[in-house]
């Protein structure tokens, strides 16, 4: 089976030669909108979440931009060539049509080629099941496999069950068999660990014991947030009167909305805590929500409100430079 080709930036509504705050911003954009939190269509709105997810963590990353760019021209006809596509001198990977192929983690098999993790960990020494092929009563463990699967941060804050499913090729050339997991996600999961699914991989041989199968966690990006171990950190977008003079302001967290007090004098860059509205930590405690202060100029003024400003510039004590 083909992989099929994936046009990210179509995706994301993005020409080619759009900058990252352009992609970033397209993306916080459609995440808004299909965030399974407020999609109307939730199923829907999950699986293009997902899609939107997915392209971003490509073009939202400028080595794999790099490389998926020069994948492009390879893939015109939206197949790829007898080695999955892969630009050669730029390394090979396992082609999911042809070994193991996974639904329901959230990642097209294009993504899982290119940009995720091995599906294949040890234990192959050929066969299509990692059994060897000399027929002798060798005994062969059976080989580890590994995807990547999204979880979103709501999911990494609550928990969740997910269902997976494994599509393993036939060793006899007969038809491929699928195997259905009911995933548990804990609570509190982290970017990279790494969810073990004992015995699920690859068959052994002659007797040995199967591989196991492995999820490796990808966090989903988030519009309003960015992560840091336990800690979420979200931007807080300020008039200049609301930082020098403060405002009671409300911002998104997980658990919903609430309100921030902004104190007087608040500078751009400041960081104001939020206690217990971040992700779970391993003792079960919560870790912290930051709320980062930007603070918005408007790019003009009206003709009422220019004179204002000239006032207030007229009459400040505040120096923002030392005088040389």
């Amino acid at each position: 089976m083909a992989v099929k080709f994936k046009d990210y930036y179509e995706t994301l509504g993005v020409e080619r030669a759009a900058t990252p705050e352009d992609i970033k911003q397209a993306f916080r954009k459609l995440a808004r909108i299909h965030h399974p939190d407020v999609a109307k269509n939730k199923v829907a709105g999950e699986a293009k979440f997902k899609e939107i997810n997915e392209a971003y963590e490509v073009l939202g990353d400028p080595e794999k931009r790099k490389r998926y760019d020069e994948l492009g021209a390879n893939w015109q006809e939206g197949t790829g060539g007898g080695d999955g596509g892969m630009p050669r001198g730029q390394g090979s990977r396992t082609r999911p049509g042809s070994d193991f192929e996974f639904g329901g983690t959230g990642f097209s098999d294009f993504f899982e080629s290119f940009f995720g993790g091995s599906r294949d960990g040890y234990g192959s020494s050929g066969g299509s099941d990692g059994a060897p092929d000399d027929g002798r009563g060798f005994v062969h463990p059976g080989r580890d496999v590994e995807a990547d699967i999204m979880v979103t941060l709501e999911e990494a804050l609550r928990g969740s069950r997910r269902t997976v499913t494994l599509r393993r090729p036939s060793a006899d050339g007969g038809a491929d068999r699928t195997d259905t997991y009911q995933v548990r996600i804990p609570a509190g999961v982290r970017e990279g660990q790494r969810i073990r699914l004992a015995g699920q991989g690859g068959a052994g041989y002659g007797g040995a014991s199967a591989g196991d199968l492995y999820l490796r966690v990808r966090l989903a990006r988030h519009p309003d947030f960015s992560v840091k171990g336990p800690d979420l950190y979200s931007d807080l977008d300020l008039a200049p009167w609301e930082a020098v003079l403060g405002v009671q302001a409300r911002i998104p967290t997980l658990d919903g909305t609430t309100s921030l007090r902004v104190p007087a004098g608040t500078a751009g860059g400041s960081q104001l805590r939020l206690r217990g509205l971040g992700l779970p930590r391993e003792d079960g405690s919560r870790g912290d929500l930051y709320a980062v202060a930007r603070i918005q100029v408007p790019l003009s003024v009206s003709a009422a409100e220019r004179p204002l400003w000239e006032k207030l510039a007229a009459s400040s004590t505040f120096k923002p430079r030392k005088t040389p």
